[in-house]
């Protein structure tokens, strides 16, 4: 397992699409009730089972598994939990909600989704710093990759480095994807090997993108120049051969 396998996943996922929500409205006001499960594993002690009740978007009691009882907000809320408290029954049902919806729904999770994982794509590119304080930068971007937790370095010759480095959070695409940019200010020098290596949990090994400098203009224009030339010779010497074919020798009298 890679050190990028290794970090902790929080996950909140939330059981408003397996329980019923219920709505109620009077003269523009409304209440609804929620319920979700906030898990790190499928053992029961890293469960929460949060119930909220709101009215008007306002949350005005919650039962949580952690506190074992209702816990009012307000004045309705307290007076509220108070008698819910006082039920044996409801906080019986409420406190097995934990095993029942929680533990059920985050083995289902944890099987459907956590235990997937995407490849990331990578592309390696040279950009003009703000500023020009650094006559060169490179930005490693890592695109469309599943779960978040990833690891992108640089190394320099075979070592990596450990300054003059920047790298944004990893953000979502809104598909369940993520993506990553990590840039790297550099003075180039003759000869030298940079390399960007990102860590995944979709990877079996780190993956190695190595720089390959643009070629300089000078250089570029230079052989331009010189396969324009071979091509003109070419076409003028196609035009001698074909133009000595067409010649017709006529016989002197």
């Amino acid at each position: 397992m890679n050190t990028s396998q290794g970090v902790s996943r929080d996950v909140i996922f939330s059981l408003l699409s397996i329980c019923m929500l219920s709505f109620c409205f009077s003269d523009g006001y409304e209440c609804y009730t929620s319920a979700r499960c906030l898990f790190n594993s499928t053992e029961l002690k890293d469960i929460e089972f949060i119930r909220s009740y709101y009215y008007n978007r306002l949350e005005f009691v919650r039962f949580s598994s952690s506190v074992g009882k209702f816990v009012g907000y307000t004045e309705f809320g307290v007076k509220n939990a108070e008698y819910w408290n006082n039920n044996p029954s409801v906080l019986a049902a409420m406190r097995a909600q934990k095993e029942t919806y929680c533990k059920h729904n985050s083995e289902i999770y944890y099987t459907n989704v956590l235990t997937k994982s995407v490849k990331p794509s990578v592309r390696l590119h040279s950009m003009t710093p703000p500023g020009g304080h650094h006559p060169a930068m490179l930005v490693c971007s890592v695109y469309n990759f599943y779960p978040k937790q990833i690891k992108v370095s640089w190394l320099r010759d075979g070592q990596e480095v450990t300054s003059d480095i920047t790298s944004t959070e990893e953000f979502a695409n809104a598909d369940w994807l993520y993506q990553v940019h990590s840039q790297l200010e550099y003075l180039p020098r003759s000869g030298e090997k940079i390399s960007c290596v990102v860590e995944h949990a979709s990877l079996e090994e780190p993956l190695i993108i190595d720089w390959v400098p643009p070629m300089p203009e000078t250089e570029r224009l230079a052989i331009i120049g010189a396969v324009g030339l071979i091509l003109g010779l070419i076409l003028f010497l196609a035009g001698v051969i074909y133009r000595s074919r067409g010649l017709v020798l006529v016989p002197s009298s």
